[in-house]
């Protein structure tokens, strides 16, 4: 009887979750799997527990709660490593840059790719992710700076219908505060000298005197006047 209402209990689970995820892009629905699975192993093991199988209980309930710590230990390690980023947003992209290594990368917001990563995707897909979105000023001048650094000779092949690469790009309106601090990588409420230093060792990183983003530069000018002016 108990093994009859368990396997009833793990088909409804099932089948509501395969409802909730037939539309997801795969790296959500992985994201998702990851976060619901040691829940679902928790609530399946104290299921159990009234039908006398604690032998198989106690083990899921473990397991469930070591997934679970295993969990939030990640999500810390990537939010101290988020700690020394910067972020930039458009309608397509949010993109990272790294202080430290000065490592660029994006993930995908919208489209047939949406939560992936572009390091994550083949050279081609991401070309290809850049003509869809030469409508949009913004996301332009992210993946050009992008492919400038992950294919440094990336114009010569594009074949936009301007001949590849589009040059500087106008922002789409006034940026905020909360904007400007995520660019610089700093906490709200950061003082002038911080925010100095933050604009420096970014400068280094993305000037285009230096092999860097046009793009990005003017974006970290923007971010600093907005937040000392």
């Amino acid at each position: 009887m108990g093994y009859t209402i368990t396997s009833i209990a793990i088909l409804l689970v099932l089948g509501i979750m395969s409802l909730a995820f037939v539309n997801m892009p795969p790296a959500r629905i992985a994201n998702a799997i990851r976060a619901i699975a040691p829940w679902l192993l928790i609530g399946l093991g104290v299921a159990l527990m009234p039908f006398g199988r604690a032998g198989l209980a106690m083990p899921m309930i473990i397991l469930g709660g070591l997934w679970l710590m295993r969990n939030r230990k990640n999500r810390a390690t990537v939010t101290e490593a988020g700690a020394n980023q910067s972020t930039v947003r458009s309608a397509w992209l949010e993109m990272e840059l790294d202080h430290d290594t000065g490592n660029l990368d994006g993930i995908i917001l919208t489209g047939d790719y949406e939560g992936q990563r572009l390091s994550d995707l083949d050279s081609q897909v991401v070309l290809d992710l850049y003509e869809e979105m030469l409508t949009d000023a913004e996301s332009v001048g992210l993946m050009e700076a992008y492919l400038d650094r992950r294919m440094p000779f990336w114009r010569d092949n594009a074949q936009s219908s301007n001949g590849g690469g589009h040059g500087n790009t106008a922002s789409s309106g006034p940026m905020t505060k909360e904007e400007a601090y995520q660019i610089l990588g700093l906490a709200p409420g950061a003082g002038s000298t911080e925010i100095k230093a933050a604009h420096r060792r970014l400068m280094k990183a993305v000037h285009p005197d230096s092999g860097g983003s046009t793009f990005l530069a003017a974006r970290i000018n923007e971010a600093k006047d907005t937040l000392l002016n």
